[in-house]
């Protein structure tokens, strides 16, 4: 079983027939070879952002102008049908059986498989307590554990107070409602200096948490810090 953390009766749904979530050709698994191929195109983006750019052009013209505070970012597909769909069903529909299928799209990304094989430290987003009672689980945590379980902390990176949604702000108020809301272990934070890590969450929209996430581990010491997401928003202003 390639993925040993999942429970056992999750571990028999995810071996079990199905229809594909999209087609619903059956028996399938969650999404079949045909909808992989058809909605999960490789997009050439942006090295820091992973906004969608033209081919050839390696960074954005807003990395260029303001460098963020990651090495390099990833995303595995644009937040568009069918995939924000199927991230709703995985975060707000009790489905954390879709960790499994949706962390293989992040394996599969072009480049990543440096930056995972070099990471010290594979880091989920930390959720703030009340979301995680709310949902049940981390998604992000699922997540990075299909990536790479032996190296995923979910203890070291912290989320330090509450946010609230930051899905009606714009670019600015997010940055500004983030801002000092992650920190670092107190009694580990020395296990980060000159350390690589990769952090990671199932959707990237401007991009504020992650950068929030990563200035908190530059000034704990991390020599590099990269970031993977499932899902890209496609316009720079979300």
């Amino acid at each position: 079983m390639p993925f040993p953390w999942l429970a056992g009766p999750l571990r028999c749904a995810l071996a079990a027939p199905s229809r594909c979530a999209v087609c619903g050709a059956w028996p399938a698994q969650p999404l079949c070879a045909a909808c992989i191929a058809r909605f999960s195109a490789a997009v050439h983006r942006c090295a820091l952002c992973a906004l969608p750019l033209p081919a050839r052009v390696p960074v954005c013209g807003a990395c260029v102008r303001e460098a963020p505070p990651l090495d390099a970012c990833f995303a595995a597909v644009s937040y568009a049908y069918p995939w924000a769909g199927l991230v709703g069903r995985f975060k707000f529909q009790q489905e954390p059986g879709w960790a499994a299928t949706l962390g293989r799209q992040m394996a599969a990304i072009e480049g990543l498989g440096p930056e995972l094989a070099t990471a010290d430290f594979v880091l989920p987003m930390p959720l703030a307590p009340r979301r995680l009672a709310e949902r049940g689980f981390n998604q992000a945590l699922l997540l990075a554990r299909v990536l790479d379980s032996g190296r995923t902390d979910a203890r070291l990176l912290l989320r330090l107070r509450e946010t609230g949604s930051q899905t009606a702000l714009d670019r600015s108020s997010r940055q500004e409602n983030v801002r000092n809301a992650f920190g670092i272990e107190p009694l580990r934070a020395a296990e980060l200096r000159g350390r690589a890590v990769l952090l990671v969450d199932d959707v990237m929209t401007s991009g504020s948490s992650l950068h929030a996430a990563a200035l908190a581990l530059r000034q704990a010491g991390a020599r590099r810090v990269c970031a993977v997401v499932l899902a890209r928003t496609d316009a720079p202003g979300e």
